[in-house]
């Protein structure tokens, strides 16, 4: 009898669940390890468009998903100091007739826990908490890693190895030819705001989003619209001391008094400094790959980091499965069909940055040009992301 190839996984956060979920379904053996003793997710609030939810559908997940998340109807764009909106964009019914699935939002941790509950009940994954992949060594016979676990090391031959530990990830550095990971130089102050506290002018069901010069802001309800998920991202010279509320104040609190009474509302503020990792580097080392954020991390301004790991995942599954007894050129050909979509996506996230944090006269031409369009066609102008499927 053929014995079951092995899959090891470094990370258990959105990407490395999805990649243990569809691994195992195409027959491989999973251990999932994870350097925390409990899987806990950082962050807020993601947004789970078309192009992930095929992949989390497939895997059965839907209903548990929409039990969980939001719906909204629109993304509504404003100017940041006066209020005014500059378009609306349709999100709802509309939206899933256009690309064919729906546009949700959702809480990490709830993401997490709907994933990590169908590991937990798939056969053939092992988790491994508090365990942390150390380094890894090829070699002609294949692949040998390193497990810290409890204090102890201990090694393990898998028939290949993910690499989906992050923006920092400790095992991109031993991929020759890797990128590096670069400060963007821009940081995310996010929070999470009660439902009931919500401010006159901040509608819970939609997607807000207010641009300036000093950095934009986006809002949505998470946790079965129990809390609006705030995310302010601005320039690092921002941090010049102070709490987040602090800092915040300082670059936008002469802001349209919507945002000003969100800021007030928002109980405690968490930075997160966005870094990157460009996509251009190499991902593979023999039996090894990276995905996700540890391969692509990239700026969060067209709400894909998260898409994208789960991509990676369903594509890295069906290579694997089609190349069972030649992992190296399995995992070459995923990072080979990958790369040009990704980098694409990368660069797309990188000009709307610019975009978004234009001054008063650039901003105005910009303003006048999304007017002139109108919020559908804005939309369909991200069609190629949307409309994504694993199987095409």
């Amino acid at each position: 009898m053929e014995r079951t190839p092995t899959v090891a996984i470094a990370g258990a956060g959105i990407g490395g669940l999805t990649a243990a979920l569809l691994l195992a379904r195409a027959g491989f053996h999973i251990d999932l390890f994870e350097r925390h003793p409990a899987l806990t997710e950082a962050g807020a609030g993601i947004q789970i468009t078309p192009n992930a939810g095929r992949v989390l559908d497939g895997l059965g997940l839907d209903r548990a998903i929409a039990a969980k998340a939001s719906a909204p109807r629109a993304l509504l764009v404003r100017s940041g100091r006066s209020g005014r909106r500059i378009v609306t964009m349709p999100l709802g019914d509309t939206f899933e007739r256009g690309f064919g699935f729906p546009y949700r939002t959702i809480h990490r941790a709830d993401l997490q826990r709907v994933l990590a509950e169908a590991v937990a009940a798939e056969a053939g994954i092992d988790v491994h908490l508090g365990s942390a992949v150390a380094g890894f060594a090829t070699h002609e016979r294949g692949l040998t890693a390193i497990v810290e676990s409890g204090g102890r090391d201990r090694e393990i031959a898998p028939d290949a190895l993910i690499g989906a530990d992050g923006a920092r990830s400790d095992l991109r550095g031993l991929v020759p030819g890797a990128a590096e990971r670069r400060a963007s130089g821009r940081t995310a102050w996010r929070a999470l705001v009660p439902a009931a506290a919500l401010p006159a002018g901040i509608p819970p069901d939609v997607v807000g989003l207010w641009l300036g010069s000093a950095g934009h802001l986006v809002h949505y309800t998470v946790q079965n619209g129990e809390a609006l998920n705030v995310v302010v991202v601005v320039r690092d010279e921002a941090l010049s001391g102070g709490s987040g509320g602090d800092v915040l104040w300082r670059r936008i609190g002469n802001w349209a008094k919507p945002v000003q009474a969100l800021l007030g509302a928002a109980p405690a503020w968490q930075a997160w400094p966005i870094s990157t990792v460009d996509p251009s580097g190499a991902w593979t080392e023999g039996r090894f790959a990276l995905l996700g954020d540890a391969a692509h991390a990239m700026a969060p301004f067209v709400a894909q980091g998260g898409a994208m790991a789960i991509e990676d995942a369903a594509v890295l599954a069906r290579h694997l499965g089609a190349l069972r007894h030649d992992r190296a050129a399995a995992l070459a050909a995923y990072a080979a069909e990958r790369r040009p979509r990704v980098k694409r996506v990368w660069k797309t996230a990188e000009s709307t940055a610019d975009l978004y944090h234009m001054g008063l006269l650039t901003g105005a031409v910009r303003n006048a040009g999304m007017r002139f369009l109108g919020g559908r066609a804005l939309l369909n102008r991200y069609g190629w992301i949307y409309r994504w499927s694993a199987d095409r």
